[in-house]
């Protein structure tokens, strides 16, 4: 029997649904070309669902990378005013310490006015009274603009709109072969890796957004982009310790950061240079080094019990000289037009910030346009993003006395940590919020808050398999299969953070998951 094969043509075709993916396929549809975005995995998975959730402010980069902090102040402003529903804005102050540098101390305003970026200079006594938990021992301290933003929100709104708009998603796609003739790409396999099913997709122009994949898919077309994979790993904390983003006032290093996430705190992170996609995840020394570093200046670390640890890879291109040090390499993006490999239909955008993508999107965006003749200019920079319901529930969660009193009568809470309850789910499965279809807690916790509070899933996890059970979505061992991969994937964050109260609830969580439904192979 032929093998079946589905027929995709579009005129562009973007390869990577990070939140530099989702953000072209908006501007594209917003200038009215018919988009289709394929992923190998799942929204975010890779740089894009592995960071602080930082929307900078600059002031990390103006004494090392200027043109960095200059977009990244730019941007700051832009999307503080076109997405504020998705940003927190709760500044930050850079903090220095006994023995770190008087000369970066002193130059750090003259580097900020050169960027663009703003900073006040704030007393030891202001700072103190803005952040109490900071260490008294501190010795200068600039207030700066940085906030944070929802990544997870961020995508899911771009898809949203790009869908209303005409653009089409594939989840779980692979990119498995790229066929070219003639000087262009004419067409490229895909496999669908929940189905086994192929894919032949023929688009005018294919734009390579893969992050730290790119280098993968530009070799499919025989292209050599080198890339360097930094590791950086990031702790949280069980609660909010700070209001304000807390930088270490020196240059870019590794655990400088700490960043207040919704309820909890994220800490940061580190850099390590990896040969290898397959395995990268949190080790138990750099889980201490940042606990180390951080704690003088949060003094309170020391007794603050971490839930989570997790790593993402730095989509950092190899610069001239191939220098060692990744925290010297530029955060600017590059954009590579590959007509000069000869391959007039194809683009490859990588590097860059989470706080920059929607800058990337658009010279990306420009960069197709004018490669399909098509005259048609970016309105993301003054059009608002619109939020679709599906995009709600990755919030932080309300308090409980909120939830109680404002509840409808016949809801409840699947998950207390977070505050998520059966209609959130019920809302996310109803928009669409489902991962193409394959209804799994991975897929519905990436798209909620389930499992990310302090149980880290021990309970909330049976209570939505049960849920899901009891609406028909799963059926048989579905359930457990699925439950097996949720409580795998929160393991992996949690096993270089075991130590005291920690160390005890995975101790019960192992019991109920393990000694219940016998998950322990």
């Amino acid at each position: 029997m032929a093998e079946s094969v589905q027929k995709i043509t579009t005129q562009v075709l973007i390869i990577g649904g990070g939140v530099t993916g989702t953000g072209l396929a908006r501007d594209l549809s917003l200038r009215g070309l018919q988009c289709t975005l394929v992923e190998r995995k799942d929204v975010n998975a890779g740089a894009s669902g592995s960071n602080h959730g930082l929307l900078h402010s600059g002031a990390r980069y103006v004494s090392n990378d200027p043109l960095s902090a200059a977009q990244c102040q730019k941007e700051n402003t832009l999307l503080k005013q076109l997405v504020p529903e998705l940003i927190e804005e709760t500044g930050g102050i850079f903090v220095a310490m006994p023995g770190d540098d008087d000369k970066f101390i002193a130059d750090f305003p003259e580097y900020c006015s050169k960027a663009g970026v703003t900073c006040r200079k704030l007393s030891t006594t202001e700072a103190l009274e803005m952040e109490p938990k900071l260490s008294n021992k501190m010795i200068a301290a600039y207030a700066v603009e940085d906030a944070t933003i929802d990544p997870f929100g961020l995508s899911l709104a771009n898809i949203n709109e790009a869908k209303h708009n005409g653009a089409s998603f594939h989840l779980n796609t692979e990119i498995t072969e790229i066929n070219k003739k003639n000087g262009k790409i004419q067409s490229l396999k895909a496999l669908k890796r929940d189905t086994g099913e192929t894919v032949l997709i023929v688009p005018e122009i294919v734009v390579n957004a893969a992050g730290v994949w790119s280098g993968m898919i530009t070799a499919l077309a025989g292209i050599d982009v080198k890339m360097i994979y930094s590791k950086g790993t990031l702790l949280i904390t069980n609660y909010r310790l700070t209001g304000q983003v807390i930088n270490r006032l020196r240059p870019p290093s590794d655990a400088d950061i700490v960043v207040p996430g919704g309820t909890v705190s994220i800490l940061g992170t580190t850099s390590s240079r990896i040969d290898s996609l397959k395995d990268y995840w949190p080790r138990v020394p750099e889980v201490d080094y940042i606990v180390d570093e951080l704690s003088p200046v949060v003094p309170a670390l020391e007794n603050t019990r971490c839930i989570r640890a997790y790593a993402g890879v730095r989509p950092l291109i190899m610069q001239e000289g191939g220098n060692s040090n990744d925290r010297s390499a530029s955060r600017e993006f590059e954009l590579f037009d590959h007509s000069k490999d000869r391959v007039e239909n194809f683009v490859t955008i990588t590097g860059g910030k989470l706080t920059t993508y929607r800058y990337m999107a658009e010279k990306t965006a420009d960069l197709v346009c004018q490669k399909l003749s098509i005259n048609k200019p970016c309105t993301t920079g003054r059009l608002h993003l619109d939020l679709a319901s599906s995009t709600s529930w990755t919030y932080p969660g309300v308090s409980p006395k909120i939830w109680l009193r404002h509840h409808e009568q016949d809801d409840m809470l699947l998950c207390e940590c977070e505050m998520v309850s059966k209609k959130a789910i019920d809302s996310i499965l109803e928009n669409g919020g489902h991962n193409n279809g394959h209804k799994n807690l991975k897929a519905i916790g990436l798209r909620s808050r389930v499992g990310k509070g302090s149980c880290q899933g021990s309970f909330c996890s049976i209570r939505l398999m049960a849920h899901l059970y009891n609406r028909g979505v799963l059926s048989e061992s579905q359930g457990i299969d699925s439950l097996k991969r949720f409580v795998q994937d929160r393991w992996v964050g949690q096993h270089a953070v075991l130590w005291g109260d920690q160390l005890a609830q995975a101790e019960l969580s192992e019991a109920m998951h393990c000694g219940l439904f016998g998950l322990e192979e």
